[in-house]
């Protein structure tokens, strides 16, 4: 259960939520990217109030603003690693998903991977894969739930290291929730939660 949050997040910042296990950042996340809704208070995302959308409308505001990205990565194991990544685009119609997943598999360095069954992918190339898909339809908003969490400490690192430059490039909001927090050090603001509430909001630099 979460208590009395509230914050802010600014257009392209990237943002670490920690906080022990039990504290609340998958709520939190849940509720930042509209999959559950609050008991209380609301949820904006450019000026919506997602507590005010039905179901439908909420998918469709997750389909044009917000990617993800998942621990267990969450790849089709029966689809290529380009077919993973163009599966958001497919699912719309959209004509160039062919050359947009080629596109970012080159960007985070898998272009010689491209036909290569997750299987066949190590972890810190699934992840990669996984990253991909998530920004292969521009999204405002990147949410990303312990994304380093199966994975070695230097992939981990390295992880983190792509998700700042497309951060950086894509002029992209990135928030992650880990636990780890040397790699939460590395985000430009990281905001502590404990027992549901927010104890600790710094800028780093700050």
């Amino acid at each position: 259960m979460l208590r009395d949050v509230s914050f802010t997040i600014a257009d392209g910042d990237f943002v670490a939520i920690v906080g022990p296990s039990g504290s609340g950042k998958t709520t939190l996340l849940g509720l930042l990217a509209g999959l559950d809704t609050p008991s209380a208070g609301s949820v904006l995302i450019d000026d919506v109030n997602l507590a005010t959308l039905s179901e439908d409308a909420r998918a469709r505001l997750r389909g044009e603003k917000v990617g993800f990205v998942f621990q267990s990565f969450q790849l089709i194991p029966t689809l290529t690693a380009l077919e993973n990544v163009r599966v958001p685009l497919d699912l719309r119609g959209d004509d160039s998903a062919g050359s947009r997943a080629s596109e970012l598999l080159a960007r985070v360095g898998l272009a010689d991977r491209t036909h290569h069954y997750p299987v066949r992918l190590s972890g810190g190339e699934q992840q990669r894969v996984a990253i991909a898909r998530a920004f292969v339809n521009s999204p405002r908003v990147l949410f990303a739930d312990e994304p380093t969490g199966n994975l070695d400490h230097d992939t981990g690192v390295r992880i983190v290291e792509l998700l700042e430059q497309l951060n950086r490039d894509a002029k992209t909001t990135v928030i992650i929730v880990t636990h780890d927090l040397e790699l939460a050090a590395r985000a430009h603001r990281m905001i502590r939660l404990s027992d549901g509430a927010v104890v600790e909001d710094r800028v780093r630099g700050a």
